[in-house]
């Protein structure tokens, strides 16, 4: 081992290579300044067309002292377009889906709500984010948008496993807002 040690010290010395520490660079002192260009034979500047941006050659020092010219109506760029409707993520949708579900379970119907909403808006074409969302207007006691939530999840998914369970609680849920409007309407 002792040998193979003294082999590589030898390589190194003999060979000349400097130690991995002696080409570290030392922060403080300063880099040495670019080369100086050669000026070359100066070239004619070709017609450019006006609205054909300036090339590398025809280009002039920028003095900082001179203000930058006002842009004209050309050269200001589009604003991106607002995208209109919900963006496709299933990355975030599966995130707040489970989220939701943590909320939910943990009794924050609220957070629960606004998960399954965000999950919904990332994947409109998923059922599930819309019957936990139905599941949590259910526990909130908002009995007609746990209906809406629960006919689209059917909505999306008119074969669920447990639609027939969906559609017992949709009209007993409907029961509850018949019966409770009647009681709203007396205590106003």
């Amino acid at each position: 081992m002792n040998r193979l040690v003294y082999i590589l010290f030898g390589i190194f010395v003999f060979a000349g290579i400097r130690p991995l520490s002696a080409q570290q660079i030392n922060p403080r002192v300063p880099p040495p300044p670019p080369p100086a260009e050669t000026p070359s034979a100066p070239t004619p500047a070709p017609a450019s067309t006006p609205s054909a941006p300036p090339r590398a050659a025809d280009t002039k020092p920028i003095d900082p002292s001179v203000p930058p010219p006002p842009p004209t109506e050309d050269s200001t760029p589009d604003p991106p377009a607002a995208s209109s409707g919900p963006v496709f993520d299933p990355l975030h949708a599966g995130r707040s889906l489970e989220i939701g579900k943590f909320y939910l379970n943990k009794g924050a119907y609220d957070a629960a709500i606004d998960r399954f909403i965000e999950a919904s808006n990332y994947q409109p074409s998923v059922a599930t984010p819309w019957r936990f969302l139905g599941e949590a207007y259910e526990k909130k006691r908002e009995y007609g948008k746990a209906v809406e939530a629960y006919n689209k999840y059917l909505e999306l998914l008119p074969h669920a496993p447990d639609a027939a369970k969906i559609k017992k609680s949709i009209s007993d849920l409907e029961e509850k807002t018949a019966q409770e409007s009647p009681k709203k309407a007396e205590s106003q």
